[in-house]
């Protein structure tokens, strides 16, 4: 599926994000919105939740990766992401990019992260919510 004219900024006057794996600033045409309610690390067959973030964020990734395949989308479509992580820090922010940057690659939408003390469950750690231009 192609993606709409999608552009992605970093301007010099802004700190560097293409640097960290995201965009200061994504523009987009018109087109048919898709709003991805947030992605936890929950299966269709209610396995258990894993304990560590990583592996809860490499799920969560993987239920937004379906979601955008199901609307139509592809992580190229993305122009923005909300994640919420429980009591984050640089090091658990940290656990949370590499599932990202593997799902969105060199197609790093905006994004903000915002610390949390809880989600939905008790066992969530982290969420993640898209908005995607098809």
């Amino acid at each position: 599926m192609t993606p709409p004219t999608i552009e992605r900024l970093n301007p010099e006057s802004l700190p560097d994000a293409g640097a960290m794996g995201y965009s200061q600033i994504t523009k987009s045409r018109p087109g048919t919105l898709a709003f991805i309610s947030g992605q936890v690390a929950w299966t269709r067959d209610g396995k258990p939740v894993p304990q560590e973030l990583g592996a809860q964020a490499e799920l969560a990734v993987r239920n937004l990766g379906a979601a955008l395949e199901a609307a139509g989308a592809a992580p190229a479509n993305v122009t923005s992401l909300r994640i919420y992580v429980v009591a984050m820090d640089p090091e658990r922010q940290g656990q949370v990019i590499p599932p990202l940057a593997e799902l969105f690659g060199e197609h790093a939408p905006a994004v903000t992260a915002v610390g949390v003390t809880s989600l939905a469950a008790p066992d969530l750690l982290v969420e993640i919510e898209a908005i995607a231009v098809i």
